[in-house]
């Protein structure tokens, strides 16, 4: 999800919420602590150069049960980070305290944005000989030098 979409529906919602990707909700008492912009430099196993840049949220589960974070302000500490970060209308990406922090990237369901799980890949798959999808093969087509017939002794 990009920054333009989230503050759409911050628009539109009365209240926020987040859930894990296990279902559970993200207390209602959370902060946003920080809106950023991460720009991440690397060199990928295949030797290429590349750059990627998100705008950061970090969630935060304060004990603070007497404030509750409404969509207008998180919109206002939006249009504040967009200004001074000068932001553009980037993936979101989404850090949140588990047993260390987590990155999720973010979706929407109509009510509550959802915190979606992000996986490592290979950025050079070609170039370290992983095929891009498994090879499909029949059975019948796998030929074999040695057969294990009964009797065979192969087993």
């Amino acid at each position: 999800m990009k920054l333009l979409e989230v503050k759409n529906k911050l628009n539109q919602l009365e209240e926020i919420a987040f859930q894990l990707p296990n279902g559970e909700l993200v207390p209602n008492h959370f902060h946003v602590t920080e809106v950023g912009k991460i720009t991440k430099h690397f060199i990928d196993c295949g030797g290429t150069e590349r750059t990627e840049e998100v705008v950061n949220f970090q969630l935060w589960n304060a004990n603070d049960y007497d404030h509750r974070l409404h969509p207008e302000k998180l919109l206002s500490i939006i249009e504040l980070s967009e200004k001074v970060l000068e932001l553009g209308d980037l993936e979101i990406e989404v850090e949140y305290q588990a047993d260390t922090i987590g990155k999720f990237g973010l979706d929407f369901d109509g009510k509550n944005f959802l915190l979606t799980s992000k996986q490592t890949d290979c950025l050079a798959k070609e170039q370290c000989g992983i095929p891009s999808e498994k090879p499909k093969m029949k059975l019948s087509e796998i030929q074999t030098e040695t057969s294990c017939a009964p009797g065979s002794g192969c087993c």
